[in-house]
C-alpha cells in the first residue's frame, strides 16, 4: 500500500565529511561507521517502508556520546535518526533525508532495580524481555508486554508509546515511565520526572516525550514504575464458530465489570496461520479464539473468576469450547503461539500489510464487521486479531501478487476511515512514522496538528532530529 518516497539526502558529502572527522576524534575509536555494507544493515526496519540506507552511524556508549554527536550534527546541519531494535511497524527510524543514524544498541544495561522505591532505571537499548526477567527476579513485574520482547528495545518502546496484551489492565508504556533523562536536538542535558510515584510540577514533559517517536528528543535514561510480581496467574482458551461471536464476548466480557490483565482475539484465518508452526496445537475447525488472562494475589478467587467468565462464554456468549491452562508450560506455549501469528500469515500468504487501529470498547464488533466488509468488496483475504480488551485490533491485508497492492490500499485507508469514524484512531501502538503521515489529517484536526508542529519547532528549530516523521513536510 505504501510508495516509498525517494531517498533525498539533505546533507552535503562535504557536510557529512565534516562531521566524520569531527566525531572520529570525538568518540572511541569504531564508535563513528561509514563503512556501506554495515550502512545498509541500517536501511530498514521492520515496516517495508523501503530502504534508506544513512550516511554516517554512530553507536554511543554514554549521554555524552549523545549529546557530543547531537551537538556536532546541529552545528553542520546533518539530521539525525534514533534507532533502537529496528522492529518498528512505522518507518520511525529510517534515515529518509539521510544524514546519520544514531543506533542506541549498545547503551543497553540496566542500572538499577530498585525494590525499595519500586522502579528500575536503564538504558534506551536494554530489551525488554531482558528487563522482564530482571525485575521479576527481585518479585517485581513490568507489565508492558509487546509481541517483540525477546528484541525490541525500551528505548523504542517509550518512543512510539507501544504496549502489549497486557494493556487492558495495566495500561501501556507511557502510564509506566516516570523519568527520564534526555539530550535536545542542541546537545542540551535535561531531566524530567525522577522515582516518585507521583510528581505534578510544571508541564508533564515526560508524557509528551513518551509517544513522540523520537522527533523532539533522544532518551539516554528511562525510570519506570514497578509493580509487585503477581503471585497468581490463571489462563484460558476460549473458542468460537464465527468471529462476531468472539468480538462480543470480549466486549460483553468487560461489561460485565471483569478486570483482565489480558484478552486477545484472533480469528479463524490467524490461527489457521500458526496451526502446526507454533507450540499450542489449535482444535481443528475454523475456530477463532480470545485469550483470557487473571492475576492476583488469591489463587482461589482469580480461578473463581476464570470459571465465571467460563461459564459465562459457554452460556450466553456462544463460545464452543473453553480450555484452561493447566500448568506455566501451556501457558507459556499459547501465548507463544499469539506472538507468532503475524510471521506465520506472512509465511503462509507471502505478503501482508498490517494495520493497528482502535476503537472505543463496544464498536470493537462493529469494526471487526467492517473490516471483513472492505476486504470482501476489495477481493483479498483479511485476518484480524489484537488486543481487543482495550479496543485495538491488528488487520492484517493478506495477498501473494504485487498486483493486489491497489485494492489493498483501498481497504487500508476504508479501515483507516472507519475507525475514525467510530471514534477511533489509525494507530494503537505502532506509531505514526512515515507509514501514515499522510492520513493523520484524518483523525486530527489542522489547528491540532499546527500545535504539534510548533513544538516540534520549539525543541528543534532546524528540523534536524528525525526528519518527515509523523507530520508531512
Amino acid at each position: 500500500m505504501f510508495n516509498p518516497p525517494p531517498q533525498r539526502l539533505r546533507a552535503s558529502r562535504e557536510a557529512v565529511g565534516k562531521l566524520y572527522d569531527e566525531l572520529a576524534k570525538a568518540l572511541p575509536s569504531g564508535r563513528v561507521i561509514r563503512d556501506s555494507d554495515i550502512l545498509e544493515s541500517y536501511a530498514q526496519d521492520e515496516s517495508g517502508a523501503g530502504s534508506y540506507p544513512p550516511q554516517l552511524l554512530v553507536r554511543p556508549l554514554s549521554t555524552q556520546h549523545v549529546s557530543t554527536t547531537l551537538e556536532a550534527a546541529m552545528r553542520c546541519g546533518v539530521p539525525v535518526v534514533p534507532r533502537g531494535g529496528g522492529t518498528g511497524r512505522a518507518g520511525g527510524c529510517l534515515a529518509i533525508e539521510g544524514g546519520l543514524v544514531l543506533s542506541l544498541e549498545s547503551m543497553n544495561r540496566i542500572l538499577s532495580v530498585d525494590p525499595g522505591s519500586m522502579t528500575a532505571t536503564v538504558e534506551p537499548g536494554v530489551i525488554t524481555g531482558d528487563l522482564h526477567e530482571a525485575v521479576e527476579a527481585e518479585g517485581l513485574f513490568y507489565p508492558p508486554d509487546p509481541s517483540s520482547l525477546d528484541s525490541c528495545h525500551i528505548g523504542g518502546n517509550v518512543a512510539t508509546n507501544a504496549s502489549g496484551a497486557r494493556n487492558p489492565k495495566y495500561g501501556c508504556t507511557r502510564n509506566q515511565v516516570l523519568g527520564l533523562e534526555m539530550v535536545l536536538p542542541s546537545g542540551r542535558l535535561l531531566r524530567t520526572g525522577g522515582r516518585s510515584l507521583k510528581g505534578v510540577a510544571g508541564y508533564d514533559l515526560t508524557s509528551l516525550i513518551c509517544g513522540s517517536e523520537g522527533t523532539l528528543a533522544i532518551m539516554t535514561q528511562i525510570t519506570v514504575r514497578l509493580l509487585p510480581r503477581p503471585p497468581h496467574v490463571e489462563t484460558a482458551l476460549m473458542l468460537f464458530p464465527g468471529v462476531d461471536l468472539a468480538s462480543r464476548a470480549v466486549v460483553a466480557i468487560m461489561r460485565a465489570g471483569h478486570n483482565p490483565r489480558a484478552l486477545e482475539m484472533m480469528d479463524h484465518v490467524a490461527v489457521d496461520a500458526v496451526r502446526g508452526a507454533a507450540p499450542f496445537r489449535f482444535p481443528e475447525g475454523n475456530q477463532n479464539a480470545v485469550i483470557l488472562e487473571l492475576d492476583g494475589t488469591d489463587r482461589e478467587a482469580v480461578f473463581s473468576e476464570l470459571a465465571e467468565i467460563g461459564e459465562m462464554a459457554q452460556a450466553r456468549l456462544g463460545a464452543s469450547l473453553v480450555l484452561v491452562a493447566k500448568n506455566n508450560s501451556e501457558r507459556r506455549d499459547l501465548w507463544e503461539s499469539r506472538r507468532v501469528m503475524s510471521p506465520s500469515l506472512r509465511e503462509k500468504w507471502g505478503m501482508k500489510y498490517a494495520e493497528d487501529v482502535a476503537v472505543p470498547l463496544d464498536h470493537v464488533p462493529r469494526l471487526v464487521e467492517l473490516v471483513h466488509r472492505r476486504a470482501e468488496q476489495s477481493e483479498i483475504a483479511c485476518s484480524t486479531y489484537g488486543h481487543a480488551g482495550d479496543g485495538s485490533l491488528h488487520v492484517n491485508l493478506l495477498f501473494n501478487d504485487e498486483s493486489a497492492w491497489p485494492a489493498v490500499t483501498k481497504a487500508a485507508e476504508g479501515v483507516y476511515r472507519d475507525a475514525v469514524s467510530l471514534g477511533g484512531t489509525i494507530t494503537s501502538e505502532h506509531g505514526i512514522g512515515l507509514i501514515k503521515r499522510d492520513y493523520l489529517p484524518w483523525e486530527q484536526s489542522s489547528p491540532l496538528i499546527a500545535l504539534q508542529r510548533g513544538l516540534k519547532n520549539l525543541f528543534d528549530p532546524e528540523d534536524l532530529l528525525n526528519p518527515g516523521k509523523i507530520f508531512l513536510p
